[in-house]
């Protein structure tokens, strides 16, 4: 089969070959059935090989026509069982780490509780979320960017709760004087202070900054809800330090799958009651 193959006369072939009769499949497209005959022959002169043996009395496959109907037929069985499917997905989430290893721990958790479809969950950055999202490679990811476009929506959830972290209180007036800990170039250190700390510790975990902060080895900015179970730690508000916005984002969909929906009304729901709760 070349690469000249005229697909819109797939249709008239299959159902020719389907019922070996040419009239039935004429009756099911709503044609006459010298049209089907003549779509037929012209799908043969774009492969460039018979299909049908014609006769007044019958029709036969060649060998190529058997071919191509049993893939039509695979194709038509997949498509409709793809249409047709209720069973289990599985939904690919992108997600900040921080969110991940925090508050999406209870969305797994609920999620699992209540519904039949699973999760497959990785961490990334902002940037590679959004790529990852447009590529194809997850359903949904939650970020701090709310993305509206032809391609992309964003649904807001909640805003975070920031906090400075430190083992022993922090004089805000000398914040440069201690080392800062932090997940990434873009950290809210960098917007808050203009004078820079003179040790800058650069850790792509919360889990182990925080852990580090507990050390005393530095300070550190992050979200409340990570550090809810942490009592030794010392969490004070910074003036200036804006909340982001958390959202959660998926393909721009005229209705979002059933399993997608799902996903996103458990979280709306748990947000609402307070068993997803964001923040102290």
């Amino acid at each position: 089969m070349n690469s000249g193959i005229d697909y819109r006369y797939l249709k008239a072939f299959y159902l020719t070959a389907q019922y070996l009769n040419f009239s039935r499949a004429a009756q099911e497209l709503n044609i006459a059935q010298s049209a089907v005959s003549r779509q037929i022959k012209l799908l043969e002169e774009s492969i460039g090989e018979q299909l049908i043996v014609r006769s007044s009395k019958k029709v036969l496959l060649t060998d190529k026509g058997k071919s191509l109907h049993l893939s039509i037929s695979s194709f038509e069985e997949m498509t409709r069982e793809l249409s047709e499917s209720s069973g289990p997905q599985i939904i690919k989430v992108g997600i900040l780490h921080g969110l991940m290893e925090n508050w999406f721990i209870q969305v797994v958790k609920e999620f699992s509780k209540a519904s039949k479809h699973t999760l497959k969950v990785e961490a990334d950055t902002p940037s590679n979320l959004k790529d990852s999202l447009l590529e194809g490679r997850v359903d949904v990811i939650f970020t701090t960017e709310n993305i509206q476009s032809d391609l992309v929506t964003s649904l807001n959830l909640f805003k975070e709760e920031l906090a400075l972290i430190s083992k022993k209180e922090v004089d805000m007036k000398n914040i440069d004087s201690y080392p800062w800990l932090v997940y990434s170039d873009n950290d809210f250190f960098f917007d808050l202070f203009k004078k820079r700390s003179k040790k800058i510790i650069t850790i792509k975990s919360i889990t182990s900054i925080i852990k580090l902060v507990k050390e005393g080895v530095g300070i550190a900015i992050v979200p409340r809800h990570t550090i809810r179970r942490e009592g030794k730690l010392q969490a004070q508000q910074v003036k200036g330090l804006k909340r982001p916005q958390i959202h959660m984002s998926t393909l721009s969909y005229q209705r979002l799958p059933a399993h997608l929906q799902e996903l996103s009304d458990i979280i709306k729901k748990g947000l609402k009651t307070g068993t997803l709760a964001s923040s102290d």
